[in-house]
């Protein structure tokens, strides 16, 4: 059984905590054979409900609205490694907004060359992604769960935080210059940053206000890693995907609730009135 008490001052601390094997071995075997089994998309294509939307095309593939795509990405939505903490991060909890949105979900398959520049951070002050806590509650924007479906060590990607500016009011100076010139380098370094290795089955949980990025891939093979985003009730997908019926039939109650906080209101529906 985890410390909360450790786990939510180090996550205070720092922005990110990770949870060590956050996942039984025989649900990364079923991700793994998932991943084996993607098809060859091009950029924007769709396979079902899920579409390939590549944040930087140097740094890899990425199949969003994951959750889509069966059931060991369904068992991640609500998995008992983290959605309590979850919860307490960012479902507003206590309060009568109390809940959780799948903001993002996608699978990352990275392989050679390319990485993603260091970014985000308190300084920008975006409600969407801030990190808060006031009057004895965490009230976070967005907080990320980066699963590692292989090991990620040195040379194979990682992810690279750096601790404590969730909270900074400036940008780090190496991160000042635009996104698009350093993105079009081969690397960077950002004094203080650290890269985060992770076994198979690992979690990264941190939140979106701290300034992060990844390393570049310089090792054969593939990272693979889902990231499943997650943000208060009231907020909605980041590009704006709708889950199909079968998937909201499909699912536990617990994790539709999480999928679809609110049920659309339609007229000549049936629905319970709230007063």
């Amino acid at each position: 059984m985890p410390d909360h008490d450790l786990q939510d001052y180090l996550f205070d601390l720092r922005g990110y905590h990770v949870i060590k094997q956050a996942i039984s071995a025989e649900l990364l075997e079923e991700l793994n054979t998932s991943y084996d089994r993607f098809p060859s998309l091009n950029y924007g294509q769709w396979w079902g409900n899920v579409q390939r939307l590549d944040n930087n095309g140097a740094a890899g593939t990425e199949l969003q609205n994951i959750v889509e795509a069966g059931k060991p990405f369904e068992m991640l939505i609500d998995h008992p490694a983290w959605i309590d903490r979850l919860q307490t991060y960012c479902g507003e909890n206590g309060s009568h907004l109390s809940g959780l949105f799948l903001d993002e979900c996608f699978a990352s398959v990275r392989r050679t060359g390319g990485f993603f520049p260091m970014h985000s951070g308190n300084h920008e002050g975006l409600v969407r992604t801030q990190y808060r806590y006031v009057n004895g509650r965490f009230a976070c924007g967005q907080v990320n769960i980066l699963l590692a479906i292989s090991d990620i060590g040195p040379g194979d990607g990682g992810t690279r935080v750096l601790p404590g500016s969730h909270k900074s009011s400036f940008i780090h100076p190496a991160c000042a210059a635009p996104y698009a010139e350093r993105a079009a380098l081969e690397d960077e370094i950002v004094d203080g940053a650290i890269e985060i290795h992770l076994e198979a089955g690992d979690a990264l949980m941190f939140v979106d206000a701290i300034c992060h990025g990844a390393t570049r891939r310089t090792n054969p093979g593939e990272r693979r890693v889902a990231i499943y985003r997650y943000g208060p009730s009231w907020g909605r997908t980041r590009h704006g995907f709708v889950y199909s019926d079968a998937l909201l039939e499909r699912v536990t109650p617990a994790q539709r609730k999480i999928l679809q906080p609110m049920q659309p209101r339609r007229p000549n529906e049936s629905r319970k009135l709230e007063a």
